[in-house]
């Protein structure tokens, strides 16, 4: 909200107007930063991103979910909405608390290329490292450690995490496929034979846990020094989760499941800007009815769970709540998909009773129309804005930043986005003639600080940069191409790339927007 504060700059009125709440901040997966063992971990590195972000004068950090990852390695489509990510456990941390000898991690390999990810040989490293360490574990002699943990267990096996465990387990029993193609004792959840299997394999699902329990100690361990530091961090929410994961296979009434457990409708969203073809996403719909009967409660407590992990929660593919794409499951493309009405306000009336007004950023991208919008206005939650959007040549794009209103996020781009001088190299040469005319882009100041400059100096409260385009880089840093499956989500910056000179001049940006946190 607006303060109007007395200063005698206009003998008229005698006010100006202070916009408060103005930041800004930078979209940046755990993945991508720095480290020797193959993949940005919850490490030193976070630590030391956070402090960049502080001494750049930004508010917050994006990041995308955090959740375990299966085949394609997407952080969209995983196997539990609780569950975190042990390629994620930092492993210099294990160390420091004897669990493995400092000589251990340099014995394995995890990729020659400090800008890729190798996840195929950095999870078969890793995961022998993590077996080393719960062995070590086993033997004892980390009693502060042991304790922890078993008050880890008694906290978390109610609601998710024993259940998550045996799922894993089995998982890993049956070599990986999905859950689908188990042997029906298991698919069907027979309590028998489940508790045999319980009995005959309790180290594997107690290793299962013990990882749970070392990523929420480590990501709780950033939490606490971003919250010190004044940095808010925002994490991603998938509307949907992945056919093989264990709400799927807990909870099948819940989806659009037949009397087989196969899905009759699958999400996706319609031929867009990114495909002709639509995405075809494959998660397995919501049966909102169901839903709705137990006043979502399966979707309140998925929130709760979130709001212990996040400050700010972006719910992905927001419009899809007020309706959805539905694809005949099979199809191979989502152009035979047609539109079904989503559960819309009384989802946000239900969990606002249970939970209180909700930190969400809804991302209200893709196909709009104007029951989207008026269902976003009511939630009162800002929505996204991409500036790589705006600059339709003739000059109708709701994006432009004269069209923009404060209660928005303003995206130079996001991991679905090229980076900006990826987009300067392909977009449409009438669409680059716009932007540097719009925005008095120049060589001089160069053209992605030109389009920062235009992003941070708009009317939006929040305006979000990613990390490649702080650094400048091209295509070749992309996180990822919608409507591609391989080659996607690899990217990682240089360990020397966050240099005092590269926070100057973000804060010199951020101060001249008025974006700067104000002193306490």
């Amino acid at each position: 909200m607006d303060a109007i504060i007395g200063t005698g700059l206009d003998e008229r009125y005698n006010f100006k107007v202070v916009r408060q709440g103005r930041r800004s901040g930078v979209l940046c997966h755990i993945t991508s930063l720095p480290s020797p063992f193959g993949i940005g971990t919850l490490g030193d590195e976070a630590l030391n991103f956070i402090d960049f972000l502080v001494l750049a004068g930004q508010t917050c950090w994006q990041i995308l979910p955090l959740g375990v990852t299966g085949y394609g390695d997407s952080p969209y489509q995983s196997v539990s909405a609780r569950a975190g990510n042990p390629y994620l456990i930092d492993l210099f941390q294990l160390v420091r608390e004897n669990l493995l000898p400092p000589e251990a991690p340099e014995e394995y390999p995890f990729g020659d290329d400090p800008e890729r990810v190798d996840f195929g040989l950095m999870w078969t490293s890793r995961k022998k490292l993590l077996l080393q360490a719960w062995k070590a574990f086993q033997k004892g002699g980390h009693e502060a450690l042991d304790h922890e943990f078993k008050v880890f267990c008694v906290k978390e096996d109610p609601d998710w995490l024993h259940d998550f465990a045996l799922f894993a387990t089995i998982k890993e029993a049956q070599g990986g496929i999905a859950w689908r193609s188990w042997p029906q004792a298991y698919q069907r959840r027979d309590p028998v034979a489940l508790l045999e299997f319980e009995q005959e394999n309790q180290d594997q699902i107690q290793f299962e846990k013990f990882l749970q329990f070392l990523f929420f100690r480590q990501w709780q361990e950033i939490r606490n020094y971003a919250a010190r530091a004044g940095i808010c961090i925002i994490g991603d929410l998938p509307i949907y989760v992945a056919e093989d994961s264990v709400e799927v296979w807990m909870q099948p009434e819940l989806f659009q499941l037949d009397e087989r457990l196969t899905p009759t409708f699958v999400a996706g969203c319609p031929p867009d800007y990114f495909s002709d073809d639509g995405q075809l996403w494959g998660n397995p719909l919501y049966k909102w009815e169901a839903h709705k009967e137990e006043d979502f409660r399966w979707w309140t407590e998925r929130m709760r769970f979130q709001l212990r992990l996040y400050d700010m929660i972006r719910i992905d593919h927001f419009r899809g709540l007020e309706s959805y794409w539905a694809v005949p499951y099979g199809d191979r493309t989502a152009r035979r998909g047609h539109w079904v009405p989503g559960p819309a306000d009384a989802l946000f009336e239900a969990m606002e009773g249970e939970l209180g007004p909700l930190p969400v950023i809804a991302e209200d991208l893709g196909y709009m129309t104007k029951e989207v919008y008026a269902f976003r206005e009511r939630t009162g939650f800002p929505g996204m804005k991409v500036l790589q959007f705006a600059f339709d040549p003739e000059a109708t794009s709701d994006y432009l930043p004269h069209n923009l209103t404060e209660n928005a996020v303003l995206y130079t781009g996001t991991h679905d986005n090229d980076t900006i001088a990826g987009w300067f190299e392909a977009a449409d040469p009438k669409e680059i003639i716009f932007a540097r005319a719009y925005l008095g882009l120049s060589e001089a100041e160069g053209l992605v600080n030109g389009m920062m400059r235009g992003a941070a100096t708009s009317v939006c409260h929040t305006v979000i940069y990613q990390m490649q385009d702080l650094l400048g880089l091209g295509d070749e840093s992309r996180m990822n191409r919608p409507g591609t499956a391989d080659g996607n989500w690899t990217w990682r910056m240089r360990p020397d790339v966050l240099t005092v000179e590269l926070a100057g001049r973000m804060r010199e940006l951020t101060r001249m927007s008025g974006r700067l946190p104000r002193e306490k």
